[in-house]
């Protein structure tokens, strides 16, 4: 039986600079960082207080899904502290806090242009 999401790739074009955008500007963990195949790495990042990991990879010949909106959401507590703690920290904000009648959300930008959805739960 399917009992939840373990791992989310996220479709980058530079595996140092997302490391380092995620672990630095975003505050993610280092679960794994181990080479797999020619030129690529598997990286995977936890998310402190979540089940879900997430994985920098993008496959050969899927190079076209780097950039642009990516279709899963983060959430957190407050949207407008997360928007403010990511600004301070030079993330750019796609979108703005908005109140909507399911809860908040806002988006982020990636180094690639992967784009966000973050909201509260």
């Amino acid at each position: 039986m399917i009992r939840g999401v373990k791992i989310v790739s996220i479709p980058v074009s530079d595996q140092d600079v997302a490391l380092k955008f995620y672990t630095e500007k975003l505050g993610f963990k280092v679960a794994t960082d181990q080479p797999m195949g020619p030129g690529q790495r598997w990286i995977e990042l936890s998310i402190p207080g979540s089940a879900t990991s997430l994985a920098l990879f993008t496959p050969p010949g899927h190079e076209s899904r780097i950039g642009g909106f990516q279709p899963m959401t983060f959430w957190c507590d407050d949207v407008f502290a997360t928007a403010a703690m990511l600004k301070n920290n030079d993330v750019e904000l796609e979108e703005e806090p908005r109140k909507e009648v399911w809860g908040t959300m806002a988006k982020f930008k990636d180094p690639d242009g992967n784009v966000f959805v973050f909201s509260s739960r």
